[in-house]
């Protein structure tokens, strides 16, 4: 029974800490996921029968149902490797709630009713796990928030000592952390700059961030603003107050937790609220939700491939699977001509904002043609991997309705055998199926073969892929990820094979 609740923790702490803390994303995920967890209901029945019945023959059948439960967790345990869990200091906190919890009610039990009745009990403790971690969670509130205040008061503080280091805050539902880091590429041979660095987009990530590498030579703080919920960015702009703000996108993304594109327009908008008298607001005016929400707000500068919005322009745009060339104008007349090794189209509006905002910091736009030939997609973002005769197209870091479409189109480019290798994408709330038939539409135009993996999600691709009369033979589903690679590194082709990774689901999707 020990052993057999120890596995049951350690999935359910998993799972939990996947789901960022937050008991009411945990609670949505056991309601989606009750047929990997069937064996928690099995057990709390035979807790309750074991209250009431005591004999030998039911004792074996417990030993049994222990068994298998212990199996299926290793099993659990052992495919659950993506992302393991982390034993921090909160875990390791929720974990001696847990404990104190659980021999509380284990002292009770020997106490009142005697000890015949600890195998009701061992069983009824294994079926609630899937609920005792987010009873710690809520009892741990006080102290973990006390906690992060700590911290979060000292990053203040020290964001605060630096008066002369202007603060840089990027958002948008996609395409921030390229800006992020396409931004501390043009900036960093003219200024000492600082960015949050691979995704740390949270309160907590950003206090890391501070903490950990602020210095008091920084001339400049990019900083990446997440949000998953309406008042996430305000939270950031009230700790880093940010003199200047970029919003790269709004599109649909973590429907799941904003519910609508009106939540989530105004929370990325956020940012422009926070910015002082002064502050410069950067704006992607290809993307009409954000056209249609800037209305009123001063100091705007759009970036742009539409020559009708004023603002910072991209022309000329010429893309191949070598690279991409464009030109850009500056509100004050100026053009340049850049070339970068960046692939897709897609790319050329992440790389005018920050050229945009580079520009607007005192840097020529002739001043920033090398730098923009320098610049490398971010990790695991339409990554480019050589591997003998197949080249990886890695953006299996997330994936979006428009960001999904960009790299399929980007995959037609290149003259070859092309594999796209996905398992769909997910927190896209009730329009879910519908976005992932639509990907299904475009992946068809754009790839020889599609490899699915997994079943919620892409059965809907699948409807879509052949909805287009693609050959169904060529669109084939696998259980994991491994499979499906191995099967795209057999498949037969004259040339070079082009694989795309379109997004990696965590353990807990």
């Amino acid at each position: 029974s020990v052993y057999a609740c120890l596995l049951v923790i350690h999935h359910n702490m998993h799972m939990l800490q996947l789901n960022g803390y937050k008991n009411d994303e945990h609670t949505r995920w056991i309601k989606k996921n009750l047929r990997h967890q069937w064996l928690l209901a099995y057990m709390c029945a035979l807790g309750v029968i074991r209250i009431f019945l005591n004999n030998v023959v039911f004792d074996v059948w417990i030993v049994l149902s222990l068994l298998m439960t212990i199996w299926n967790y290793r099993v659990l345990k052992r495919i659950n490797t993506k992302k393991k869990l982390v034993f921090t200091p909160r875990v390791k906190r929720m974990l001696a709630t847990m404990t104190v919890l659980m021999l509380i009610v284990l002292a009770l039990v020997v106490l009142l009713a005697g000890v015949e009745y600890l195998p009701a009990y061992c069983l009824l403790v294994i079926s609630s796990q899937g609920i005792l971690n987010m009873l710690a969670n809520i009892i741990n509130h006080p102290v973990e928030k006390g906690i992060n205040n700590y911290y979060i008061n000292d990053a203040i503080r020290l964001l605060r000592a630096n008066k002369d280091m202007k603060i840089i805050g990027v958002t948008g539902s996609y395409g921030k952390t390229s800006v992020k880091f396409y931004l501390q590429t043009l900036l960093q041979e003219r200024f000492n700059v600082l960015v949050t660095p691979e995704n740390y987009n949270t309160p907590l990530g950003i206090t890391r961030t501070v903490r950990s590498y602020l210095k008091p030579s920084h001339e400049i703080f990019i900083c990446e603003m997440g949000a998953r919920r309406v008042g996430d960015i305000k939270e950031i702009c009230d700790m880093v107050h940010p003199d200047w703000g970029v919003i790269t996108s709004i599109g649909p993304q973590h429907l799941d937790t904003f519910h609508d594109m009106e939540n989530i327009k105004k929370t990325k908008f956020e940012l422009a609220d926070a910015l002082p008298e002064g502050g410069k607001l950067f704006l992607n005016g290809d993307n009409e939700f954000i056209k249609e929400h800037s209305k009123g707000y001063k100091d705007v500068s759009f970036y742009t491939t539409d020559t009708c919005v004023a603002g910072y322009k991209a022309s000329d745009i010429r893309v191949d699977s070598l690279g991409t060339e464009f030109c850009v104008t500056a509100p004050n007349g100026e053009t340049e001509k850049f070339q970068m090794k960046l692939v897709g189209a897609h790319n050329v509006i992440n790389v005018i904002g920050a050229i945009a905002v580079a520009n607007s910091l005192g840097i020529a736009l002739t001043d920033l043609k090398v730098p923009v030939r320098r610049l490398r997609p971010a990790e695991h973002r339409m990554e480019i991997k050589p591997q003998g005769d197949i080249t990886i197209i890695d953006d299996a870091y997330n994936s979006n309705p428009v960001g999904s479409k960009a790299a399929v189109e980007t995959l037609a480019m290149f003259e070859g055998t092309r594999i796209l290798i996905t398992p769909g994408m997910v927190e896209l709330g009730d329009k879910e199926d519908e976005y992932n038939y639509k990907f299904g539409t475009y992946a068809a135009d754009c790839c020889d073969y599609i490899l699915l993996v997994g079943d919620r999600r892409a059965k809907h691709i699948r409807e879509g892929v052949l909805s287009k009369g693609f050959d169904e033979s060529k669109c084939v589903n696998f259980a994991k990820f491994e499979e499906a690679f191995a099967y795209a590194c057999k498949i037969n082709s004259q040339g070079q094979k082009y694989v795309l990774l379109e997004n990696d689901l965590p353990d807990n999707y």
